[in-house]
């Protein structure tokens, strides 16, 4: 189960406290300067840390922990996250316009296998939203019985 992400973004702050809305959490202050927690207060521990733009981990020397260091920041990456928030479909929709955000919901069949909604954070990082309403269908998409259906036998 994954517990925390980490992602980064021009407007920590900002971009921390919408995420706090969906999620109806609270923003902290993170332990790294110019980044903050986001934490739904949930049975698993879930968060999400928002650093600075071009704020990366890496890796300490020897036995020093990982450490975050400024790189060339870019405009798209990688890393993605489906999370369910308590929010309704209605709610992540207006939220996410009001940001000027780009939104977009996805239903089961529409060349996705389970419905989500886009969220773009700062219309760089994708955030796939599960309204409570969507968290049923995804854990049936997420059986193994189904996985081999969409994907085929494991390698």
């Amino acid at each position: 189960m994954i517990r925390h992400i980490s992602i980064d973004a021009n407007n920590p702050l900002h971009a921390a406290s919408v995420l706090a809305e969906f999620w109806q959490g609270k923003v902290y202050k993170f332990l790294i300067s110019s980044s903050y927690l986001v934490m739904p207060f949930d049975a698993y521990g879930t968060h999400v840390v928002v650093l600075q733009r071009g704020d990366v981990w890496a890796p300490g020397a020897d036995v020093e922990s990982a450490r975050i260091l400024q790189a060339n920041p870019t405009d798209w990456v990688a890393v993605h996250a489906a999370i369910s928030v308590p929010t309704s479909q209605q709610q992540i929709e207006q939220i996410g316009h009001q940001q000027g955000w780009r939104v977009l919901t996805r239903y089961q069949g529409e060349v996705v296998p389970f419905s989500a909604i886009e969220v773009w954070v700062e219309n760089r990082i994708l955030f796939e939203l599960l309204p409570p309403e969507f968290v049923p269908e995804y854990l049936q998409t997420m059986q193994p019985d189904r996985i081999e259906q969409i994907l085929g036998q494991p390698i």
